[in-house]
């Protein structure tokens, strides 16, 4: 696997390392010693998918309050999609900043998104499916977001939004 910083403090993209023959290709997406060697949360206690039928389709930007925070590895097993990460920890030399990186079924590239940010996407295809290992298992009351389009953060979505959750919708503006 190949890591590359993801331009927040913590997160990366991890792009598989194929090994191909005549039958196809091989490539490991997880090994807990590579991840332990880049300070990576390794115990995954929760595994999710999500399935999205429009292009344009936006989910986020979700996150988990403490002690429930979360860290996310995020595929797209089908389709493609715009993923985000945006730093919400106050004392990250990155706070407020945000990025993104397309993940496709093609390139099986993963983002590692860190405790203490706040994580979204949006579909770039019909049919999106999305899978997430993710290290805290969902605690409704610690359920939190702030909106896709808040002025604190700038996120540019690459589509007009063609589906969204009112709760999605609705987050409040970022205050620290």
């Amino acid at each position: 696997m190949k890591f590359t910083p993801a331009g927040v403090a913590g997160a990366w993209l991890i792009d598989p390392e194929p090994v191909t023959d005549a039958r196809g290709a091989f490539a490991r997406v997880f090994c807990e010693e590579e991840f332990v060697a880049k300070g990576l949360e390794t115990r995954f206690r929760q595994h999710s998918v999500s399935q999205n039928v429009a292009r344009g389709t936006l989910r986020g930007l979700h996150f988990q309050r403490d002690p429930y925070g979360e860290a996310k590895v995020v595929a797209c097993q089908r389709g493609a999609i715009y993923d985000v990460c945006v730093d919400l920890r106050p004392d990250s030399p990155t706070f407020r900043q945000w990025r993104a990186a397309e993940l496709t079924a093609g390139n099986r590239r993963r983002f590692y998104i860190p405790v203490g940010c706040a994580h979204g996407f949006q579909t770039l295809t019909d049919d999106a499916e999305v899978f997430y290992l993710i290290s805290t298992p969902y605690q409704p009351a610690a359920s939190a977001g702030v909106r896709f389009d808040d002025p604190a953060f700038g996120v540019e979505w690459p589509l007009p939004v063609s589906v969204i959750s009112d709760k999605d919708r609705l987050w409040p503006d970022f205050t620290y």
